[in-house]
């Protein structure tokens, strides 16, 4: 749920309020309460106590961290996102949430909302389900029709969406399932693979099929991509169980760089696009050992007079993304130019590059470490933002290159690679063309 408010915009309105004295009339109350990770609830109204005043919205917040007994806990109470209008009250379960909104004063007290609220995303809960239900004939015509799509197994879940194994005509598919609260995200991530998909589809991203609403219609949702099925699944998942030779590792790193290249160019058929999460869980391995960069729902498309140069904000806080964050936008730091989104991806590389060449055993010999993240052996046993902050930003350290890569013939190049693509400099570093070039030259 980020947030993108106009920082002089919240401190006029905090200071005219302290001016007054007083809240205004009209402005919905809400039940406040807020766990530390979530205090950007703060900056969308006046909080007094138990109480927010909501500047935006008519809408009140209620989430809900469901645990493994069942029970609901409380997460946040607060006012909702900018310019919210609720119509009704509603309860959606997303992952291990359930998200609900409502729009009367202070009706979002934890007393307010039973478990028998939550509306269950169908039919995900079985497996083997086709994706059919009843056509409503007042609603708006689904975009695609995507019944064909058969669900078998539950790959894994993200924070927007589950990836199921699946059949579409009879061949194996990926299904990428996004919540209908989720609706905004698996519109920008089909937004990015349909203009992927034109002019000529490149063999280093993952093929897109078909998306649509599961629901009868259009808006009910969930919403669902069909993708082509990678054998190997997640880069992450493929080191974690496979060591393997100089030339295996050089396909592999070759054909993730030249897929971020293909990604970051501008042509007659798109503009740049850039990946925003990139991670050795966000690229496939395909039958053929070679990468394909997948999950797009982050992706920025830089479009020509559109600037997106902004305070980046931390949206998602889970250990692996952190992990490959740049120092600038784990800073925050103010861009003032659209290339920042580009360099992002590039540090993003480096640490992704690393991790392959860690498990090649002909840099190491007969001892291959265990599959790590970056900065993972340095940050035991936890990794936190503050940690991370410290180490990366402050302390300008990266992964370790260890010195047995001095013996290969190519590994002085590959720290040297390295290097430029994670410099603290974002303008120093490679761009992602340069760095296909020189993989393409070991």
């Amino acid at each position: 749920m980020d947030l993108l408010l106009p920082t002089w915009s919240l401190l006029l309105e905090f200071v005219l309020l302290g001016l007054s004295g007083q809240v205004y009339p009209q402005m919905r109350r809400c039940r406040y309460q807020s766990r530390p990770h979530r205090r950007q609830y703060d900056m969308v109204g006046a909080v007094n106590g138990s109480e927010q005043h909501c500047f935006y919205t008519n809408c009140c917040l209620a989430l809900y961290l469901i645990t493994d007994h069942g029970e609901l806990e409380v997460d946040t109470l607060a006012c909702y996102l900018r310019y919210k209008t609720c119509s009704e009250d509603a309860c959606t379960r997303v992952n291990h949430f359930l998200h609900c909104v409502c729009n009367g004063d202070l009706c979002n007290n934890v007393t307010s909302w039973t478990r028998e609220g939550e509306k269950k995303p169908v039919p995900l809960q079985n497996s083997n389900a086709k994706l059919r239900s009843p056509v409503d004939p007042l609603c708006e015509p689904k975009a695609a029709d995507i019944t064909d799509v058969e669900l078998l197994k539950e790959l894994r879940r993200g924070t927007f969406a589950a990836v199921w194994q699946g059949r579409f005509k009879g061949a194996p598919v990926a299904v990428k399932v996004f919540p209908k609260a989720w609706r905004h995200k698996f519109l920008a991530e089909r937004e990015v693979h349909q203009l992927l998909e034109t002019g000529h589809p490149h063999p280093n991203m993952v093929q897109y099929l078909v998306a649509g609403s599961i629901g009868a219609c259009w808006s009910s949702g969930p919403f669902a991509i069909v993708l082509e099925y990678a054998a190997h699944g997640s880069l992450h998942s493929y080191l974690s169980e496979h060591v393997s030779s100089w030339t295996s590792c050089l396909t592999l790193c070759q054909s993730l760089s030249q897929g971020l290249s293909h990604l970051h160019k501008q042509d007659i058929h798109k503009p740049p696009v850039a990946h925003g999460d990139l991670s050795s869980s966000n690229v496939l391995v395909k039958a053929d050992g070679t990468c394909a960069l997948c999950d797009f729902g982050c992706s920025t498309i830089l479009r020509p007079g559109h600037f997106t140069g902004t305070q980046v904000k931390l949206a998602a806080r889970g250990k692996g993304t952190l992990l490959y964050m740049s120092p600038e936008i784990l800073e925050g730091s103010v861009m003032f130019n659209d290339s920042w989104h580009l360099q992002a991806d590039v540090y993003s590389l480096g640490l992704v590059l690393w991790e392959v060449w860690m498990r090649c055993f002909d840099l190491f010999g007969e001892s291959v470490p265990p599959h790590l993240l970056p900065y993972e052996q340095e940050l035991r046993p936890s990794v936190t933002l503050e940690g991370l902050l410290q180490l990366v930003l402050f302390s300008e350290q990266r992964p370790a290159i260890p010195e047995v890569w001095q013996q290969h013939p190519q590994g002085a190049a590959v720290a040297d690679l390295l290097s430029c693509c994670w410099d603290a400099d974002a303008d120093a570093r490679l761009s992602a063309s340069c760095a296909a070039d020189r993989l393409a030259s070991f």
